[in-house]
């Protein structure tokens, strides 16, 4: 993830569908071409009760972002008397990016969370496309080592705890090999009973060998 447009950005963010809810991961550096320019980066954003967004690319433009759709999701509470869906969700970031493609965020994202539909997630680009991911998916510099342990591993319907450890070894694979990928690990959790981030600890325990 880039302090700037630059054409050298850096970030491993991972999403997995599992029986019932989404994991959400992501590492922790912040580049700026070569150089580390953070090494506790924030790359994943609550914007509503149960979706997360999680970003790779520029970090203004993600912080921006993340605060307008976290906005958006509150209005369109208040007015509809309802959350707002993740399909929903998706549309609305994906038009806001598409409105500015002539002077784009640079950001490549993920939304994924849980509404009366389910868990899902869809991956939106910098200029609006977006759509609807089957189980898995990655973004980011160090996504081809990511998507290499996840197509491996993946199975339809696993459990949270198998799911968990899956994005945490993703990440593990993609900071061994990809540059811009480092640091510690986030991950948040999300089901139709809570959005949760695991702790340090938690990550730790739940780490494989």
């Amino acid at each position: 993830m880039a302090e700037q447009s630059d054409t050298m950005k850096g970030t491993t963010t991972v999403g997995i569908v599992f029986e019932t809810g989404v994991v959400l991961a992501s590492e922790k550096r912040a580049t700026m071409g070569y150089l580390i320019s953070n090494k506790a980066a924030k790359k994943i954003y609550q914007v509503a009760s149960r979706i997360g967004l999680t970003t790779a690319g520029g970090v203004g433009d993600a912080q921006q972002l993340a605060r307008l759709m976290t906005v958006e999701a509150n209005l369109y509470e208040i007015r509809r008397g309802k959350p707002i869906s993740v399909q929903a969700a998706s549309t609305l970031l994906s038009n806001i990016l598409h409105g500015n493609r002539m002077f784009p965020f640079y950001v490549q994202l993920l939304i994924g969370g849980v509404d009366e539909n389910g868990p899902v997630i869809f991956s939106v680009d910098a200029v609006g496309g977006s759509g609807k991911e089957d189980g898995i998916v990655a973004t980011g510099s160090g996504s081809p080592m990511a998507y290499g342990v996840l197509e491996d591993r993946y199975t339809l319907g696993m459990n949270e705890r198998n799911a968990i450890e899956l994005a945490i070894r993703a990440l593990r694979s993609a900071i061994k090999r990809d540059a811009g990928s480092g640091e510690g690990i986030t991950v948040v959790v999300i089901t139709k009973e809570a959005y949760r981030e695991l702790s340090d600890e938690e990550i730790s325990v739940l780490t494989p060998n």
